[in-house]
């Protein structure tokens, strides 16, 4: 067997110029990355057709696997190794922190092609600039000059860097676009000022650079799994801030004038009316992700002290058919959510603060339903996303179209399965209880802290104790919580088991603690969580139950028979997932009302 051996000529500390993949494959065996075997395993893969392929992505599809743990050692694990073997750090790009203003400042387009260099960030004193080639260092001087800045180096994924040096040079060529076009002229504020001399040419909504400027947004908030996009006027700027797994992120600032077409733009696309910017409007758009999939995004504008602002809700399809596992629903409480909803009529309740995910629940509850066999009818306010397979109406206010006229109406298209977007008030609840009382299975939320406290909700409301032991089958609360990343957390040894015994052990539950802290990744940037999943508590209308109900019971009463029943409380199903390592105790008690 021919051993390849690291050429004594061509040292790390000595080498010059362009990498070759022969001499990475003779520094990983010097290294004691990879053995002598494999090193000649893939000398002789590689041999067979040459590539203009960078050497990194080259090595990365032969399969090499390491030494230490016989991993295989994939694009980001090279680029990591080639930083460490050349003494420059390492970096996996975030473009949520990248200024891709600074960036297009700092070197063009055509010169980070040619020197396959990115910039990632820019400060006061020096440039960061991004590589894979770092042996390679004729342009340092240049970029000195031009910056005024010194030159930091580090070393990234070669796939990641032709990637991104055309999105951000792209779209930092369409903002400029915008500007020469008019944008730097501002909307009106309540802070206006009188600047003589400055033009007042408005940037035109179909302006192409806008038309980019806003196609790219919709596809970067895709890409970074963001749920909602918020377009911000400022008394400067105009802000862009994703909100990823519940917590806001600044993605991008822009002049005024670009992010009040940008709000126009979009306002063309959703039907709303565009000259219209002092009362709120709503609207929706349907477009498509990078993966071809339909998505949904609700509109909604608000007018605020700087110009009009925006927030686009994206609706995900693929929420709409998660099964009950994928929701986060435990054994426990799956069993009797699907026994509870395939019931043939009575009102089912969701409850939970605004964004806890009950729109989710449902849509994925009705969608395992709605069968050729029957008629899924609902009554929104708004539609939060196009469903086939149900029959939607949208709440009309302004022609005194509500819950109620809506669920009225209904009652006259020979439905099955109804589900009233909210029981806001008697009339709505009356009628969800006639329906109900007529055969139909009846869906609907309400904003209470747990399930229990929608029972009194109702006889708040004026529904009778006997009508919502009549009708009512079942009430499930939920919040949201986030999950750990999977990439980077790691057990907490230094957890104390005190905060977790006192939340399970009263239940008499038992098993294996394994909770786990967040540590920080480029995957989760640095955050330590990763995706988001519900907590629920699931109430069942008992016989006992109903006598309770009957008495005008205290919450605390209902509480405590509903867990007899077999409701485990959210607190509860938190700790859980926080014995399972999926979230943490941090999150749980933030997201969950104590238990009483």
């Amino acid at each position: 067997m021919n051993v390849v051996a690291p050429p004594k000529s061509l040292a790390k500390s000595q080498h010059r110029g362009p990498l070759d993949w022969r001499l990475l494959v003779g520094w990983l065996q010097a290294d004691g990355v990879i053995s002598a075997e494999e090193a000649h395993r893939t000398t002789a893969r590689c041999s067979q057709a040459e590539s203009a392929q960078h050497p990194l992505v080259r090595l990365a599809s032969v399969g090499m696997t390491r030494v230490s743990d016989g991993k295989a050692l994939d694009i980001e694990s090279l680029a990591e190794w080639l930083a460490s073997h050349s003494g420059l750090g390492y970096l996996r790009i975030d473009p949520l922190k990248v200024d891709v203003g600074k960036v297009a400042d700092t070197m063009s387009a055509a010169y980070a092609e040619r020197h396959k260099v990115l910039p990632v960030q820019v400060t006061a004193k020096e440039v960061v600039v991004a590589t894979a080639d770092p042996y390679v260092t004729d342009w340092i001087d240049e970029v000195e000059r031009q910056a005024r800045r010194s030159v930091r180096r580090v070393v990234c994924n070669p796939q990641e860097i032709t990637r991104f040096t055309a999105e951000f040079f792209a779209l930092a060529k369409s903002v400029r676009a915008a500007i020469k076009s008019g944008g730097n002229a501002g909307a009106a504020s309540f802070e206006q000022l009188v600047e003589l001399g400055k033009t007042a040419k408005q940037l035109d909504a179909n302006d192409q650079g806008v038309v980019q400027v806003v196609d790219w947004l919709w596809q970067y908030a895709f890409d970074q799994r963001a749920s909602d996009i918020h377009l911000e006027p400022r008394r400067e700027q105009g802000v862009i801030r994703f909100r990823i797994d519940g917590v806001l992120h600044p993605v991008y600032q822009m002049p005024m004038g670009v992010l009040n077409a940008m709000t126009a733009r979009i306002k063309l696309l959703g039907r709303m009316d565009v000259m219209e910017k002092r009362r709120p409007q709503d609207g929706r758009i349907k477009t498509r992700n990078p993966r071809g999939s339909e998505i949904e995004m609700r509109l909604s504008t608000l007018p605020t002290a700087f110009g009009e602002k925006m927030v686009m809700r994206i609706f995900d399809p693929d929420t709409a058919v998660k099964d009950l596992s994928a929701l986060g629903f435990s054994e426990h409480d799956a069993q009797r959510w699907e026994a509870l909803t395939s019931r043939p009529h009575g009102v089912i309740l969701v409850t939970g603060p605004t964004g806890s995910g009950k729109t989710t629940t449902l849509y994925s509850t009705l969608k395992r339903l709605a069968t050729e066999e029957v008629n899924v009818s609902t009554v929104e306010d708004p539609i939060e996303m196009i469903e086939p397979s149900f029959n939607q109406t949208q709440v009309q206010q302004h022609l005194d179209f509500g819950f109620a006229e809506g669920l009225r109406a209904l009652m006259r298209q020979d439905p099955d399965i109804i589900m009233v977007g909210e029981i806001r008030d008697l009339a709505t609840a009356e009628m969800a209880i006639q329906a109900a009382l007529t055969g139909h299975l009846v869906f609907s939320t309400l904003h209470t802290n747990d399930a229990p406290s929608a029972i009194t909700r109702l006889m708040e409301l004026g529904v009778p104790p006997y009508l919502i032991n009549a009708t009512v089958l079942g009430v499930l609360a939920q919040r949201l919580v986030r999950t750990l990343c999977k990439q980077c957390s790691s057990k907490d040894e230094d957890a104390t088991r005190e905060a977790l015994d006192q939340v399970v052990t009263p239940w008499k539950i038992n098993g294996g603690y394994r909770p786990f802290k967040p540590v920080g990744c480029v995957d989760c940037r640095q955050g330590g969580y990763m995706g988001r999943m519900g907590l629920y508590e699931l109430l069942t209308i008992s016989q006992d139950f109903k006598a309770l109900v009957n008495k005008e019971p205290s919450i605390d009463t209902l509480r405590r028979q509903a867990v007899a029943d077999g409701m485990r409380p959210l607190r509860l199903a938190g700790a859980l997932r926080v014995a399972e390592g999926i979230t943490t105790l941090d999150e749980v008690l933030t997201a969950t009302p104590p238990l009483s």
